[in-house]
């Protein structure tokens, strides 16, 4: 369900100044951004201090949705934009360029003196077949994709959110119990390469507050390689609130040697939605607002982190509307912009 749509990646290395444009669609008329870059728009790192230690990508989506909106003269909804393209997102790893775009992601952070928050979202059968259905083709593609990203990292910062959905679906019955073994396997061998870096965090996704097994999900956690790792994920690409998010973290972390977390607060400011098919109510809701700004001061040791893992504006598939998922959808990123507070 996570999947980002990427039509092109473009990986530049050019000093102190690199920008790197991931490629996007739109499904709004008008407002694609296609070929815009965002040079000339002042979206840059925040400033320096101990909570904001992550990287802003200044030509990331929202950045050149910005710059489109600019030179269409529609500062309004450029300026609503900006509470997206000012504040750091992870990057998730594209199957084709593993190496080169961790390697240019990362070196852009190391320029900037920042972390590159990452995804790697690229487990052989992946989302069981549904909206973000794909992945590696084997276990062994797998493993070297996984050997790129982390040759492609080398020493610079990184935090890395490691698979997402990859330990819960075994959890819930969705992956196939026949794959379980080598999941598994492929779980470890990803968080042992990845702790491995001199300047790397591993955070394994853990499922979210609305999880109906929980109670199972702290043995798949230590069969997955949870106690090498940094500790987990919450809440990834969901709407549960913070406060709903922590108390589930603190649960499972209870019961995995104290490991500590983060929670993807990208898209949580009012909830879960709660009507229609709960099936697919995690899919495009209508009404949501961005959560939390991407911070370490998060008041409680147990957190390491709220961070957007999720890029506020990316569908989460061809629901309500929607375009693929990973696809930019302008209109619900100015839809979470219009819904959050000031």
């Amino acid at each position: 369900m996570y999947r980002r749509g990427r039509t092109a990646v473009a990986v530049a290395v050019a000093g102190a100044g690199m920008l790197l444009a991931p490629g996007c669609s739109s499904s709004d008329s008008g407002d694609g951004v296609e070929g815009t870059r965002a040079v000339g728009a002042p979206v840059g790192q925040r400033p320096d201090g101990d909570g904001d230690p992550f990287w802003v990508n200044p030509d990331g989506t929202a950045a050149r949705q910005v710059a489109a909106y600019e030179k269409a003269g529609r500062t309004a909804e450029a300026a609503r934009l900006r509470r997206i393209a000012e504040q750091p997102t992870a990057e998730w790893i594209g199957p084709e360029n593993p190496e080169a775009e961790a390697r240019g992601f990362t070196e852009a952070a190391r320029e900037a003196d920042r972390t590159a928050v990452l995804v790697l979202y690229n487990i052989p059968h992946r989302d069981c077949g549904q909206f973000s259905r794909g992945g590696a083709a084997d276990g062994d593609a797998y493993r070297a994709w996984v050997a790129a990203v982390a040759r492609g990292i080398g020493d610079r910062r990184a935090l890395v959110v490691l698979e997402p959905d990859a330990v819960p679906h075994m959890v819930d019955g969705c992956t196939p119990r026949e794959l379980h073994e080598e999941r598994y396997d492929l779980l470890n061998g990803a968080v042992a390469t990845l702790v491995g870096l001199r300047n790397t965090s591993v955070y394994l996704d853990a499922g979210n507050a609305g999880w109906g097994r929980p109670d199972r999900v702290p043995a798949a956690l230590r069969r997955a390689g949870i106690g090498r790792a940094d500790g987990f994920a919450v809440n990834v690409a969901n709407f549960y609130r913070t406060r709903e998010s922590v108390a589930y973290g603190k649960e499972l972390s209870a019961k995995v040697d104290g490991k500590p977390f983060v929670v993807d607060t990208s898209r949580n400011g009012n909830g879960p939605y709660e009507s229609g098919a709960p099936t697919e109510r995690w899919c495009n809701p209508p009404g949501r607002a961005l959560g939390t700004p991407p911070t370490v001061r998060t008041g409680d040791p147990s957190v390491t982190a709220y961070l957007w893992i999720k890029h506020p504006g990316e569908s989460d598939g061809t629901c309500k509307g929607g375009p693929a998922a990973g696809a930019w959808w302008p209109s619900y990123a100015l839809s979470l912009a219009r819904a959050t507070p000031r």
